[in-house]
């Protein structure tokens, strides 16, 4: 076996997603970020691999003989810490669960605006995103860029750019399908549609990323879903599904179709985030839906654009939905990571109540009294959901191998955990 890399030198590596054998001899390229130091000797200290990611080598693969050497393994963090209910004990759940709930708010706060946007005339879904993925690729864009060098960001580009061009059409389709949906179906309809996207992310995590779901993780996305129902049911006895629906085989047919691109760029983004640093993977989605939603705007959001309503409100509201949708697009790979796409939706099914919560003060709504019991059956269902769990739950990846060799080991990973044990994120 050969030694094994110290830490600065595996964060130097830029890996691809394919195995390759260790006794094959591999084309690297080497480029040298700026500012970043990097010899062939590297550095042990963990702090500096943490500053720089050093020289960025485009690699078919990580050596399995060159992985750096790691505090713990999975099976002895499993033994020491013990099965039963072991990932609910540990801080990282309370984590996850409570930044899931801050999406779900988020997402609200994005779903008000747009409401208020549409009130006062101005309903542009396709454009008021694009201001999203301008800042998604200016922020994130600009960081691999000096991570990277213009010439290893171009080469990431080469090698993975149509990746990141299917992630992006997947993501821009969702939200366009979806408020598309909303225009032609009920409210209530459409949020019937949410079991759909979390069905879509179960069975292409069992057939594409191997997942192997517990009873106890099934029994939580049902008892979730129940929760879901009694709020579907609640506005249903208040008559608050939004009138007849315009063509309701249309709006269902849309609201399928966009729960679908939502399921399949949810898993993608998992496993690209699994294996990627996450301000590449950020940057590049906000890069490619930054030129697919601008022609889709283009194309469809021309007439709206002229008759929409323009003053400073206007421009207030497209501020905060902007900021709202940045940070959800920034701190969402951070919950995959943590968890899984399963378990980002199923948090995400609260969003109706924090809807109806925000909306008794905005638009002046009534909270039926099924809500408080179904929003606590929504986040029993995530208690259940993890019932089984080990001590990593969720975080450990059957596509990285045992010890999550084929991963990145930044925020939130496994990986990390296992090289640093104490780290709490």
């Amino acid at each position: 076996m050969s030694k094994p890399m110290d830490l600065h030198e595996r964060n130097a590596a830029y890996a691809g997603d394919d195995e390759v054998e260790p006794v094959s001899p591999v084309e690297r390229i080497t480029v040298k970020p700026k500012g970043a130091a990097f010899s062939p000797g590297g550095s042990s200290s963990s702090s500096a691999a943490t500053e720089h990611h050093g020289a960025v080598e485009m690699v078919t693969g990580p050596d399995p003989g060159q992985q750096p050497p790691l505090e713990t393994t999975v099976a002895e963090l499993e033994a020491g810490k013990g099965r039963r209910f072991a990932f609910l004990k540990r801080p990282q759940f309370w984590i996850v669960l409570a930044l899931s709930q801050a999406l779900a708010i988020t997402q609200t706060g994005t779903n008000t605006l747009s409401t208020l946007l549409a009130n006062i005339g101005t309903s542009i879904p396709a454009f008021q995103s694009l201001f999203n993925y301008v800042l998604l690729a200016l922020i994130y864009g600009s960081i691999t860029v000096y991570k990277y060098g213009v010439t290893g960001w171009l080469g990431m580009v080469r090698k993975d750019g149509w990746k990141y061009f299917i992630l992006a059409f997947l993501d821009v389709e969702g939200n366009y399908f979806t408020v598309l949906a909303y225009r032609y179906t009920t409210i209530l309809s459409a949020q019937l549609i949410n079991f759909w996207a979390i069905a879509v992310v179960v069975v292409i995590s069992l057939l594409f990323l191997k997942v192997r779901y517990h009873i106890a993780q099934y029994a939580g996305i049902l008892v979730a879903c129940a929760g879901l129902g009694l709020l579907v049911a609640s506005d249903h006895i208040t008559h608050s599904n939004g009138g007849p629906a315009l063509n309701a085989v249309k709006g269902d047919l849309f609201a399928l179709l966009g729960a679908t691109c939502y399921g399949f760029s949810n898993v993608a983004e998992e496993f690209l985030v699994s294996k990627r640093p996450m301000y590449e993977v950020i940057g590049q989605l906000g890069f490619w839906g930054m030129f697919i939603n601008g022609v889709q705007a283009a194309i469809f959001d021309k007439e709206s654009f002229r008759s929409a309503t323009w003053n400073g409100t206007v421009a207030g509201y497209l501020v905060g939905y902007t900021l709202l949708l940045t940070w959800f697009y920034t701190a969402a790979p951070i919950v995959f990571r943590m968890a899984s796409a399963a378990f980002f939706n199923i948090g995400l099914l609260t969003g109706n109540f924090w809807g109806v919560a925000v909306g008794t003060g905005v638009f002046h709504l009534k909270i039926h009294y099924l809500y408080p019991i179904a929003f606590v059956l929504i986040i029993g269902g995530h208690f259940v959901y993890y019932g089984t769990e080990g001590v990593l739950g969720e975080a450990k990846k059957p596509w990285l191998g045992e010890n999550q060799e084929g991963g990145d080991d930044s925020l939130g990973t496994a990986k990390r955990h296992l090289e640093h044990p104490s780290v709490l994120v």
